[in-house]
């Protein structure tokens, strides 16, 4: 990091990015994290004002699918920018060190700045056979967290992985994998799953912090309830399809073809609480109910052992007690050809009305 660019404004500046679009990205933000427009010009003099955190992002049993999401964010300025919100002071994938040099370049940062640094976690922590599954520099995953946990501000568990154990936990779990919050004791602990999570989801959660010096507030999983505080079922684009009982059966049938309510094939968009159906997907272009794939709940716990991906809950939390989606489709086919029957019998009556008053008319 250059010496003069120690706060944000000052890369917007070195990038000649306008005070006009800083503003809209401030915007941008404010209303990704839920806060009111009033709340731009704060977001705005913490960007302008306040260094940028030091974080130590670290990376165990995962893909890195969660740094690739944050990399390719394809927001018009959060792509130029999301690292530059941080001061990335380590980082596996990314950094240009390697060996004994990048975990010098580690431990001077955790010691400089002490209590002030974020610790960013991807991934799960294998806890079998003493942390033997996942070593780095010889090192076991386990003792690494503990080292990097020790003298953070805050730990922010980045995808499924690592806030819930994603696929490394799932049944039978070979490594004994273990999510960060299960791990690390007496520090604010911020998950955000998802696999992986929204990009502009993961820039709000830093924004945040950025600045209310303070992490933003949890639900009942430590998910920020920002992003994390609605079922992506309450605002699908299929969701009218849903209420009207139309579920596509295969996923090249009509139905599907149409764009009919994904339930059917196995979608948990019910029961999954994710930011997918409002901030949506590259430059919020779409998400997978949207492209034709039903949701698999990857921000929801143990979501890779709550059943096969394809095949639809028996029953669907908020129906009519007793009811599910079957017969919900049931339903609406007999109120459809109920308000058929009823429309067949009012228009015979009229018509019949019409006769005789023809007829009397005649007569007279």
């Amino acid at each position: 990091m250059r010496q003069q660019e120690k706060t944000v404004l000052d890369l917007f500046n070195r990038r000649k990015v306008s005070r006009r679009d800083f503003l809209q990205f401030c915007a941008f933000m404010a209303a990704a994290i839920g806060l009111e427009s009033t709340a731009v010009p704060q977001i705005a003099a913490a960007l302008e004002t306040k260094p940028r955190p030091p974080v130590i992002w670290l990376h165990f049993q995962e893909c890195t699918g969660c740094s690739e999401s944050f990399l390719r964010t394809s927001h018009p300025i959060l792509a130029d920018v999301i690292f530059d919100l941080i001061s990335l002071d380590y980082h596996e994938t990314l950094q240009a060190a390697a060996g004994l040099q990048a975990e010098e370049a580690k431990l001077k940062a955790m010691t400089e700045n002490k209590g002030k640094y974020i610790l960013c976690v991807e991934g799960s922590i294998p806890a079998g056979e003493n942390g033997q599954y996942c070593t780095i520099g010889g090192k076991p995953a386990t003792k690494l967290l503990a080292e990097a946990a020790k003298d953070c501000a805050a730990v922010i568990a980045w995808g499924s992985c690592a806030a819930n154990g994603g696929l490394p936990a799932a049944n039978p779990n070979p490594t004994g994998a273990k999510t960060v919050d299960q791990l690390v004791k007496g520090k604010p602990v911020i998950n955000v799953p998802g696999c992986p999570p929204i990009a502009e989801v993961m820039a709000g959660v830093i924004v945040h912090y950025l600045t209310f010096d303070k992490l933003p507030e949890l639900d009942f999983a430590g998910r920020p309830k920002a992003f994390y505080d609605h079922r992506i079922h309450d605002k699908c684009n299929r969701r009218a399809y849903y209420d009207a009982g139309m579920f596509a059966e295969k996923f090249d049938d009509e139905g599907a073809k149409q764009g009919w309510c994904l339930y059917k094939l196995g979608c948990k968009g019910p029961t999954t609480f994710n930011s997918c159906s409002t901030i949506r997907w590259n430059n919020g272009t779409s998400y997978p109910i949207q492209s034709g794939h039903p949701c698999i709940g990857c921000s929801e716990e143990n979501f890779w052992d709550n059943g096969p991906f394809y095949t639809h809950l028996a029953d669907m939390p908020g129906m009519k007690i007793g009811w599910n989606a079957d017969q919900i489709g049931l339903a609406a086919t007999a109120v459809t050809v109920g308000g058929i029957a009823v429309h067949t019998a009012a228009t015979t009556v009229i018509k019949g009305k019409e006769k005789k008053s023809e007829q009397k008319g005649g007569n007279g």
